[in-house]
């Protein structure tokens, strides 16, 4: 908060400067000059600083009250997921025998979980609203074999997996989103029944696709909002988008290269973030 006040009055400051480097062309005596020129420097300081805390001060109140009042709401969400895996694994053990019983829990189970980590990116994105988010130490090999486990649930596309391991240092949930983003796309655009390919090898993470690709027109487009490449795909066409504005944070380089009918591939420079 104070980085922030210091800076504004800075700004404030070199605005003065910057008048009285005009009006220095209009006045006779240097000294004078000078010595009103301190003066007035010394006195819009002060001023500035005044100003910019009180009105920066009542914007981080804001956001400290929305901060406090979101953490409150999301803390009442989190009560009735945990009853609700609670009570779903209590079920399971009495409704052992019930195949079909055994299934249908098994499904409610699977969306609990998907809520709940919506929960938990609804929590991270707020975060990232008002504070910078801590970066982590992970291994990105690990972290895909977990990902790619959650949508082989889902049934569709089988996935070819050819990792090392690479540790890197990013904002983890953010990492995770942004692959999330990346496989749906390429499960969303592709037969269910053709392979996506994950290769990690050498700080390079590809995801390549058998969809219905993009011509050279398309890939022009890809990153802007609301963009989508198949009007018929179901989806907000803003994944790609927040996927290079998250690259673009890391400084992680990413490039698309495609062909109508062949497929996708997307490639992840990871040299910068790598350990």
């Amino acid at each position: 908060m104070k980085k922030q006040i210091w800076i504004a009055t800075l700004l404030y400051t070199l605005s003065i400067i910057f008048l009285l480097g005009l009006l220095y062309t209009f006045l006779s005596s240097k000294m004078e000059f000078i010595v009103a020129s301190l003066l007035i420097i010394v006195l819009s300081l002060g001023f500035g600083y005044i100003l910019n805390s009180y009105i920066l001060s009542q914007k981080f109140k804001i956001d400290e009250n929305l901060l406090h009042l979101t953490r409150e709401i999301l803390h009442e969400l989190n009560i009735p997921i945990s009853t609700i895996q609670a009570n779903t694994a209590l079920l399971k053990r009495t409704l052992k025998d019930n195949e079909k019983a055994l299934k249908r829990l098994s499904r409610i189970e699977d969306s609990s979980k998907r809520l709940e980590r919506l929960y938990a990116e609804l929590i991270y994105s707020i975060k990232k609203e008002i504070h910078s988010v801590e970066k982590e130490l992970f291994r990105v090999d690990e972290l895909i074999e977990e990902r790619v486990a959650v949508l082989r649930l889902q049934q569709r596309n089988p996935f070819l997996l050819y990792i090392e391991p690479v540790v890197i240092v990013v904002d983890r949930i953010g990492f995770e989103k942004m692959l999330d983003n990346i496989l749906t796309n390429a499960m969303k655009y592709s037969d269910k029944l053709e392979p996506v390919t994950i290769r990690l090898k050498d700080n390079i993470l590809t995801i390549e696709d058998r969809g219905i690709g993009m011509d050279e027109v398309e890939l022009i487009s890809i990153y802007e909002r609301y963009y989508q490449s198949d009007s018929a795909v179901r989806g907000e066409g803003i994944g790609l988008a927040l996927v290079k504005a998250y690259c673009d944070d890391e400084k992680i380089k990413i490039w698309i290269s495609s062909q109508k009918g062949e497929g996708t591939k997307v490639s992840l420079d990871l040299v910068k973030v790598s350990c």
